[in-house]
């Protein structure tokens, strides 16, 4: 692997026109079929397997046209002054809003609520419900822009007005902002740890350039792959991160081997060897944690993490190839200020901050691993009562109008009424499916915990039937949640009885079911990544300990981040000081997006750290003196990388939607604990207790384990400078 690296990085600087013009023409030729393409689809959320999602594709087949992804909003009116909005001048206004709320082409209905009757029981609230015929996507701005002046009229007359529903959905997710404030974060870092705007500009723009690449191939592709809107908002993030770490480590050990006396070219090819095996393989592990999402079964999540993996790939191949050839044309620029006209770097013989570290470290093993394991593990406690769940509307801050829409139905018709169950009843086997329709509902009706149920409402052939039923607890309770579970588990009694079948949906059941998919999911999910990865790394430091560290390391981390997350996002300890207006569960997906995407995060640090350790110790030093040359030549920059991906992450919690908010923090504090605690304390700690037995790995494994040779071995043992033999001039003069 070494041998054949750092073949590919003195090609690539030879050939830096060649390599250049390549990525160039890849460039233009995704992002000319980009611009061509179709748009990108809309994509429904679906969890197959779930009786949720059973229902409402029943209902989809059963009353075609009728189940609809059209856009709703729903408007709520309040009479001022604790008035009724029975009253004549409000009804008056409220009837006005109605009309007005149903012109346009493309609205397919609005429901008066005094025909309705959806108005409270005390009389101070009604709500409008607004029926779309297309897509939220798809409502174009007059639409939009009617809905809004409508509303402000009926303010106008003195009722306040709110409004809900997918009509008002901001569409897409950060506006940029996030991604400005994480690489202006990263270009300070990197500024810091090379002292060299071209060093610290050199690492950004190839990221930059790797995830315009990425991100117009999923726009190329998304029409015919059936890509949504929000496939790429993960291969942005993680093309943006890995993207500036590993070309700022081929950078690093360019510099290093520039110090050691090297040509430009043999310093390339040094890094790309050496540094370019830790990024493959770094890479490769962010990929095998992508990949592995479609074991969770959620279709969307599935290409979220294939698409990313595309990224992280593309992000690998321009640390391999473009940064050398980039190095080819500005070979002394990326140098610190006083070695750029003379080319030579005086390389640096004694301790740093990391070498300093790791003796300190060596010194005192016990004491570090017990503060970091029982710091973790304290923080880890909370995530015990974790609770999973789809925030909605009530999450959102007080200052939308959809949270105010929420509390104003609260309050005026209870608790549950923002989530209203939804029973799918199949008569197709009953005698009298009306019948047996009404049965069900009298029977769920009369279940503790219902408020009210619906008539039901007939498909054309009258062998299905739908209504709503109304929790008395709010959509996210734990009571809603055993609710739905006791309407479920009378479900065979009922049956037998009426002879005909019902199943629960709705956004409340949809949330419920698909987060206890997930929880059944997260094992497996583990199981595989963390299984292929120690597979991986035990190629990698061809050690049997080594690996299991990292993995229980990461398991640590990823553990303490859920239980930070549940700290602030659900039992509200300064959620203040992060925006957060309203607690409640834990978005359903976030920990298997904290296991797959820190995971591979988490070994990126792992393999760049102690594959120097490993270097070092193949090379002849002791176990402890592998641990300090690793730590003199990556602390520093594996400090770097922690905080750029921080910086990248946390530049999320900035933004108003408070899902975005929970992913940001939680890829932020997790980078946090596993670079700062588990990588640079807890790893040199375990090793410095090992010893010699950390590299030992059974003499059968390790003839059956390939070598791959990611320390480096074989271009140590060299005869001259190549140990390909490759000859070839240099095609032109390097500039600086």
């Amino acid at each position: 692997m070494a041998t054949f690296l750092y073949r590919v990085g003195r090609l690539a600087f030879r050939r830096r026109w060649y390599v250049a013009l390549v990525w160039a023409a890849v460039l233009a030729a995704v992002g000319l079929g980009a611009l061509k393409a179709p748009g990108a689809v809309d994509e429904e959320f679906s969890m197959p397997g779930i009786e949720s999602q059973k229902a409402f594709d029943l209902m989809e087949q059963r009353f075609p046209g009728a189940t609809a992804d059209g856009a709703t909003a729903r408007v709520v009116f309040i009479a001022p002054g604790g008035g009724k909005v029975t009253a004549a001048e409000n009804k008056e206004a409220i009837e006005k809003a109605v009309t007005g709320l149903g012109d346009g082409t493309q609205v397919a209905s609005a429901v008066d609520p005094f025909q309705a009757r959806t108005i409270s029981k005390d009389g101070s609230t009604a709500f409008a419900t607004v029926t779309y015929k297309v897509k939220s996507t798809d409502l174009t701005d007059a639409s939009r822009t009617q809905l809004e002046h409508t509303i402000e009229g009926a303010r106008d007359a003195g009722l306040t007005v709110e409004a809900g529903g997918t009509a008002l959905a901001a569409e897409g997710g950060p506006g940029g902002m996030a991604e400005v404030i994480g690489v202006a974060i990263a270009a300070v870092v990197l500024l810091v740890t090379f002292g060299s705007l071209a060093a610290a500009g050199l690492p950004l723009l190839t990221a930059v350039i790797g995830v315009g690449v990425s991100m117009a191939t999923i726009l190329a592709l998304a029409s015919a792959l059936g890509l949504s809107t929000t496939t790429g908002t993960l291969a942005m993030m993680l093309g943006l991160a890995v993207g500036i770490d590993y070309a700022l480590f081929v950078v690093s050990r360019y510099r290093e081997e520039r110090a050691k006396g090297s040509t430009p070219q043999e310093a390339v090819g040094m890094a790309v060897g050496t540094a370019g095996s830790a990024v493959v393989f770094a890479g490769l592990t962010v990929v095998i944690a992508l990949a592995g999402l479609a074991v969770v079964g959620i279709p969307m999540l599935t290409k979220m993490g294939l698409a990313a993996a595309g990224a992280v790939v593309v992000a690998v191949l321009i640390a391999l190839t473009l940064v050398p050839a980039f190095l080819g044309f500005w070979p002394n620029a990326v140098l610190p200020r006083r070695s750029r006209k003379s080319g030579r770097i005086e390389e640096s013989t004694g301790t740093n901050g990391g070498a300093r570290w790791a003796r300190f470290v060596l010194r005192r093993p016990i004491p570090v691993l017990l503060l970091g394991v029982v710091g973790l593990g304290a923080l880890a406690l909370p995530a015990a009562d974790l609770q999973l769940g789809m925030p909605g509307d009530e999450a959102k801050p007080t200052s939308t109008t959809e949270r105010r829409a929420y509390d104003a139905l609260a309050e005026g018709f209870g608790p549950g009424f923002n989530g209203p169950l939804t029973i799918v009843v199949d008569g197709k086997g009953a005698a009298d499916p009306k019948g047996a329709a009404d049965s069900i509902a009298q029977e769920i009706g009369a279940t503790k915990g219902v408020v009210s149920v619906s008539p039901a409402r007939f498909n054309t052939a009258g062998d299905t039937a739908v209504f709503s039923v109304v929790p008395s607890t709010a959509p996210t309770d734990e009571k809603t949640k055993t609710l739905v579970t006791t309407i479920r588990d009378e479900r065979p009694g009922i049956e037998s009885g009426t002879g005909a079948s019902y199943e629960v949906t709705g956004s409340t059941a949809m949330n419920i079911d698909i987060a206890e998919k997930v929880q059944a999911a997260l094992v497996p999910y583990l199981i595989v990544v963390v299984g292929l990865a120690i597979v991986l790394l035990l190629v990698v430091f061809r050690s049997l300990l080594v690996p299991l560290k990292a993995a229980l390391g990461f398991l640590l981390s990823v553990l303490a981040s859920l239980g930070a997350v549940v700290v602030v996002f659900q039992q509200g300890h300064g959620a203040e000081l992060l925006g957060v207006e309203q607690t409640g569960p834990i978005m359903s997906l976030m920990p298997i997006f904290l296991v797959g995407i820190v995971f591979g995060l988490a070994m990126d640090y792992e393999v760049f750290l102690v594959s120097r350790m490993r270097e070092a110790y193949v090379h002849g030093e002791s176990s402890a003196q592998a641990v300090t040359s690793g730590f003199r030549h990556s602390a520093r920059v594996v400090v770097a990388a922690a905080l750029i991906m921080i910086a990248v992450f946390a530049g999320f919690i900035g933004e108003s939607d408070s899902m975005i908010k929970m992913i940001g923090f939680g890829l932020a504090s997790a980078v946090l604990f596993d670079a700062f605690v588990v990588r640079m304390a807890i790893v040199p700690a375990v090793l410095a207790l090992l010893g010699d037995k950390a590299w030992w790995l059974p003499k059968w494994l390790d003839r059956a384990l390939p070598r791959v040779d990611v320390e480096g071995e074989a271009l140590s043992r060299r005869p001259g400078t190549d140990p390909a033999a490759d000859t070839a001039p240099d095609l032109e003069p390097a500039r600086t």
